[in-house]
């Protein structure tokens, strides 16, 4: 059995504002293995495209290697656009050493709502996956459900939105059924919006390809791939 744990504690300013939430890095990471265009820094996996969409929406002409500047170059722009970033797993045990998310067991999850609650500038969450079992938004919605807490549907087209109103303290709520649940207006709350962004691993190219939006897109340009569809939603949120 691998014990995989998240390698990067959360990257968070007092400014921060919005904050991207994934689950882990691959397995390579955590024990120093990395790959020649590899970051050490949270995305680093050159094929998980994340930093490949944010190089082309802004011309930052990264660097996709192993070097200090290269995690550098992120730091910089994360701090400039006032973007942090918090996986939600802090660690897991795998049977398989890879990076499916499915193939996570005995998960510990991060105190998302802590950090919340921490920096108040934070009002937007950036899901880098949806509501699939082990997911982003799957285990945020565990999260949430342990305060009281439930999201709120915003726009259910992709990728979609939700919102829900975090109460400026609160504590954890054993059974989410019992009538002690916070409910918006009992404390001075802050509304929270999540966006559910398509991933960035290879794995989500199917998927793209039976939405509607891409085919369309794809017949006006015979050229447009998937890397151009997630460049095209993810310029609008980050």
């Amino acid at each position: 059995m691998f014990f995989h744990e998240h390698p990067y504690p959360p990257f968070i300013k007092n400014d921060t504002t919005k904050l991207i939430v994934g689950t882990l890095p691959p397995p390579r990471f955590s024990v120093g293995e990395l790959l020649e265009k590899d970051v050490d820094f949270c995305y680093g996996s050159y094929f998980n495209s994340l930093w490949l969409f944010i190089d082309e929406i802004y011309k930052l002409h990264l660097r996709f290697d192993n070097s200090e500047e290269a995690v550098a170059q992120r730091k910089t722009f994360l701090i400039e656009h006032k973007i942090g970033i918090c996986d939600i797993v802090e660690s897991c045990e795998r049977e398989k050493i890879n990076a499916s998310d499915l193939g996570m067991t005995n998960i510990h999850l991060r105190n998302l709502i802590g950090y919340l609650q921490n920096y108040p500038n934070i009002d937007t969450l950036l899901f880098t996956g949806g509501n699939s079992k082990n997911g982003p938004e799957y285990f945020f919605r565990k999260h949430l459900k342990t305060y009281g807490l439930k999201l709120k549907v915003v726009s259910d087209e992709v990728p979609r939105i939700h919102e829900f109103e975090l109460p400026a303290k609160l504590n954890t709520v054993k059974d989410a059924s019992i009538s002690s649940q916070v409910k918006p207006g009992d404390l001075q709350t802050r509304t929270i919006k999540t966006v559910s962004l398509t991933s960035g691993s290879g794995a989500a190219n199917i998927s793209i390809s039976r939405m509607p939006l891409y085919q369309h897109l794809k017949a006006k340009n015979p050229n447009f791939n998937t890397f151009d569809f997630r460049v095209l939603q993810y310029r609008e949120f980050i």
